[in-house]
């Protein structure tokens, strides 16, 4: 990766400030992005492309003294804790853990080799049917893939007896990365957004349920809130669960009950890069794990739709992390002018980002909530400090100024959500003409057109679809099998049966 120009010192004075800005920003727009490769036009095909972006992101790959350390620090772990296995995890389109575990001591020979895992562990749906593969056809959906660990993922797992897990990255046989991979992609946004000259710093905000064991009445689940009282965190699951999570590396900020009995919400500190992502996919699994020790069965997937948000908060720094590119010099609780135009590069594609980060008939419910009218779409709106609007902007805080983007339910890919948050604020800044600001810092905002949010998925399939942006940033390949999958999901799955296929899948 080459280095950027600092061209983001801090100045005394708004004038010196926004001269900085507007500097960083004519560099911006005469920096040539590099335009991932596509490498298949057919969905689930295999990539045979040498194109530098089909293979695996040097910056990830330790060098042999650092593997060495790093190796010798997981043995003495291993050692100390008498692990037996190994996870080797990695994320199906869903956001779910797919994993393969192996005795301990083959861990050293499974870093270097990988582990190989059927391709159609990570890319079938929940409930697959018996012509899934001919309905999406996905030509090599039989085949192998390779499940090649980040080791410095590596965590003994609290909640799991003498097992750690190791976060891996999924390539084809011949070392070529698989394409539908949702951590691969949002790896991709990220190194896209360094070559820019900026980093991201963000934290995934949940929400889940917890029930009590289901009871069956008339061959119906019937799930009762484990928690009576919404100030009733049930204090040892919830110890536990954070407590495992710290040791983990996903770092909890705070935690409390929201709308309703069994409704948790988690707050995570913020991280740069792939991390925040990672720390909420280890939530995904562990909180299943912590509830089954306690008879609970926990759900980030509600009928209504109406509490399982998930929230990504964002903000955009130097590619040195010193400084946050979204705080205004002048000591005004405003977006600087990259901030704006970052803002209106998730307004211009909200409707699409909308098909990622909210990939379920129900939780699209939650964009309809306040409103009694029939409608087939809702504005996209924003704010400041306003936490009814789907992009809110909050400048409080220690970290200073940010973006929570709440278009996101808690059954979305966080990987997903992270990759297409930034493929979205990235064509924003380059995109000089998205935004007008004076010479006064003025709030106004100029779009082409109105954003608009359907609330049938279908819709927003068609609209995904057609936004040229996220296709190039995601990959053609990925967007063609994500809207199969999705159109399948729709044409063979009944509403009514919707609830208890998620809490099966996403408990």
């Amino acid at each position: 990766m080459n280095n950027e120009e600092d061209f983001l010192q801090k100045d005394s004075t708004r004038d010196e400030g926004n001269e900085t800005e507007d500097n960083s920003m004519n560099k911006l727009r005469r920096k040539k992005v590099t335009k991932p490769h596509v490498c298949s036009t057919e969905v689930g095909e295999m990539d045979m492309s040498s194109s530098n972006d089909c293979m695996r992101d040097s910056s990830q790959i330790l060098a042999p003294p650092q593997l060495s350390s790093r190796m010798k620090h997981i043995r003495q772990a291993m050692a100390k804790n008498r692990l037996q296995f190994v996870r080797f995890e990695a994320t199906d389109l869903h956001g779910v853990s797919r994993s393969k575990s192996i005795p301990a001591h083959f861990f050293q020979e499974k870093v270097s080799h990988g582990v190989c895992m059927p391709r159609g562990y990570l890319e079938v749906i929940p409930n697959p049917k018996d012509s899934e593969m001919n309905r999406i056809r996905a030509t090599c959906f039989n085949s192998d893939i390779v499940l090649m660990p980040e080791v410095s993922t590596f965590r003994v797992l609290p909640w799991a007896d003498r097992t750690a897990r190791v976060i891996c990255d999924t390539f084809t046989v011949t070392g070529e990365p698989l394409l539908t991979s949702p951590r691969y992609i949002a790896k991709r946004q990220l190194s896209q957004l360094q070559a820019s000259g900026f980093s991201l710093l963000s934290a995934f905000i949940c929400d889940f349920c917890i029930f009590g064991v289901p009871e069956f009445l008339n061959s119906k689940t019937i799930s009762f809130p484990a928690s009576t009282f919404l100030n009733n965190h049930d204090q040892p699951f919830m110890q536990e669960l954070v407590d495992g999570l710290y040791h983990t590396g996903a770092n909890v900020e705070s935690f409390s009950s929201s709308t309703r009995p069994g409704h948790m919400e988690i707050c995570f500190l913020p991280e740069f890069g792939i991390s925040s992502a990672d720390n909420a996919f280890t939530l995904r699994t562990g909180v299943k794990e912590v509830a089954r020790k306690y008879n609970y069965i926990s759900s980030f997937f509600i009928e209504t739709g109406f509490c399982n948000s998930g929230i990504l908060s964002h903000s955009l720094w130097d590619v040195d992390r010193k400084r946050n590119m979204f705080c205004s010099t002048s000591g005004t609780e405003q977006l600087t002018i990259t901030g704006k135009k970052w803002l209106a590069g998730l307004l211009k594609h909200s409707a699409a980002l909308s098909c990622l980060m909210a990939p379920t008939v129900s939780c699209r419910k939650r964009y309809s909530k306040d409103s009694k009218d029939l409608k087939e779409s809702v504005p996209t709106t924003w704010g400041y400090n306003d936490n009814s609007c789907i992009f809110n902007i909050k400048c409080h805080g220690e970290k200073g100024t940010r973006i929570e983007n709440k278009l996101g339910s808690a059954t979305a890919n966080p990987y997903l959500v992270l990759a297409a948050t930034v493929a979205a604020g990235l064509d924003g800044l380059h995109s000089s003409n998205e935004v007008l600001a004076g010479p006064d810092e003025s709030t106004d905002f100029y779009q082409a057109e109105a954003s608009e949010i359907p609330l049938k998925l279908e819709d927003a399939l068609v609209v995904l679809e057609e936004d040229q942006c996220l296709r190039q940033a995601l990959g053609e390949t990925f967007i063609r099998y994500f809207v199969a999958m999705k159109k399948y999901e729709l044409e063979n799955e009944e509403l009514a049966a919707e609830r208890n296929k998620f809490l099966e899948y996403f408990i």
